[in-house]
């Protein structure tokens, strides 16, 4: 797998990291949706530089220009409900892409740290010979991005994967390492190095579903 950690190169990106990680700044979540939203729009021009260009005249005022467009069929796909302000930055690219959503969560039935990932809702198109984009704010264990695509396949099978994520673990980098095909591109805004048993980015953010939408019961 191919990893983008943005996090290494300094960019305004920070900002917006530093105020998501910000308990204080969290309190709002409207700023906190706008942050993970910028985030996603600059993980998606990140990722832009890995798709398949052809070339395209554009007709001006004055005259014709030969320009560089993208030319993949894209379908993101977003894990409900926390990955919706970062499908948002996406589609402020790629307004022309196809969308898909999932809803997985973990199940701890006996509130140890032990869990499952459960897949209640999923709605996607097709996916064969497309550019398939998985988005998940958190790439914690990489379990739930492990199910999700095994949910995915029975629409088809993409031409390409990208994972676009904002925070991982290394553990769960590894991990989606491993099961996802070798030629798998990840963006990823920031990587943290700790897990707590429960499977919890430290210091990570927090639950970002929680952050963005309220607490759930």
């Amino acid at each position: 797998m191919n990893v983008h950690n943005l996090g290494e190169t300094n960019s305004v990106l920070h900002q917006f990291i530093a105020e998501i990680r910000d308990k204080d700044v969290q309190k709002d979540r409207l700023r906190f949706r706008k942050n993970i939203e910028r985030i996603g729009s600059i993980l998606g021009y990140e990722m832009s530089k890995d798709l398949s260009y052809r070339s395209k005249n554009v007709h001006t005022p004055f005259g014709t220009k030969e320009v560089s467009v993208p030319n993949d069929h894209l379908v993101l796909c977003s894990v409900l409900r926390a990955g919706i302000p970062l499908h948002y930055g996406l589609l402020n690219l790629f307004d022309g892409a196809e969308n898909a959503f999932i809803s997985a969560y973990r199940h701890h039935p006996d509130n140890d740290p032990e869990f499952e990932v459960i897949v209640r809702y999923f709605a996607a198109p097709d996916l064969n010979g497309k550019v398939l984009v998985l988005t998940d704010p958190m790439l914690a264990t990489g379990k739930t991005l492990e199910n999700v695509y095994r949910t995915l396949r029975s629409h088809g099978t993409p031409k390409k994967i990208h994972l676009v994520s904002v925070i991982g673990s290394q553990s769960g980098v590894d991990y989606v390492s491993a099961v996802f095909p070798e030629s798998t591109n990840l963006c990823i805004a920031a990587i943290d190095h700790k897990l707590t048993a429960q499977g919890y980015i430290v210091p990570g953010i927090g639950d970002a579903g929680d952050l963005a939408f309220g607490v759930k019961l």
